[in-house]
């Protein structure tokens, strides 16, 4: 009785210690060396976050085989695999590289003002984005006044599922199971709120630009929404979906 005490003790115990393993690094510019500060770590396997302090250090929790991916304004992303090697010795050198960034022009439309309320409200363009809410369903779909007959079009794409929307969320549903625990992490939700690039929500989800872009549309998700919309804003939407999605595939 006691050995078997002692064998269930040893297997919880390294269970606990492989929960709660660690890696720490820092961060460095790959041609200067330079200390990175704020740079985003996240752990696409156990989908937690952190962020380098002021000496381009971190920690985060992670076992072998995850993978990490940092991510920092104006430097290429990188993903880096957690080795035995690497919780055995400790702290790592984690170099990433800086992009060459082209601004494109930027036009400042006039709106010419008056100075009269009445005539310049009628003057400032106004995006009629909005959402119309359903009962029974965790939330609504976005509609706009350039989307024709948006009632109709929002209970055809609720009451019959694209077939894009079927194809995609079956075959990320491992991936998208992880939303919740995405929404739920402080750090991740602080990182995507600034991006607007997808790069961290393509990485998560393990999809292309393209396929984050068709989800929302066949959500009927709006094109200025899908343009400028942040990264956890496109997460909350997806999420939305793939909510209200599995709920229609149950019926």
């Amino acid at each position: 009785m006691k050995k078997i005490l002692l064998y269930i003790f040893l297997i919880l115990s390294i269970k606990t210690y492989a929960q709660e393993q660690t890696v720490s690094g820092k961060v460095l510019n790959a041609a200067t060396d330079q200390k990175l500060e704020n740079v985003h770590i996240v752990n696409l396997t156990q989908v937690i976050g952190t962020i380098t302090n002021s000496d381009g250090d971190f920690n985060i929790q992670a076992k072998v085989n995850d993978t990490l991916y940092f991510s920092y304004i104006g430097y290429k992303p990188l993903r880096v695999r957690v080795t035995n090697d690497w919780i055995k010795f400790g702290q790592v050198k984690i170099k990433i590289t800086e992009l060459g960034i082209a601004l494109e022009e930027v036009i400042v439309a006039d709106v010419q003002l008056t100075g009269y309320l009445e005539i310049d409200a009628k003057r400032i363009p106004v995006y009629n984005n909005y959402r119309y809410s359903i009962s029974g369903l965790n939330s609504g779909y976005e509609g706009g006044n350039r989307q024709p007959g948006a009632v109709n079009k929002v209970l055809g794409a609720i009451f019959n599922p694209a077939d894009f929307l079927y194809n995609i969320f079956s075959k990320r549903s491992k991936e998208l199971r992880k939303l919740r625990k995405m929404k739920s992490d402080d750090e991740i939700r602080n990182l995507l709120e600034n991006k607007f690039d997808r790069a961290t929500l393509m990485a998560l989800l393990q999809v292309e630009r393209l396929d984050i872009d068709e989800i929302l549309r066949n959500c009927n998700y709006s094109a200025d929404f899908i343009k400028f919309a942040n990264d956890l804003q496109i997460l909350d939407a997806i999420s939305e979906c793939y909510e209200e999605y599995k709920v229609l595939d149950r019926k």
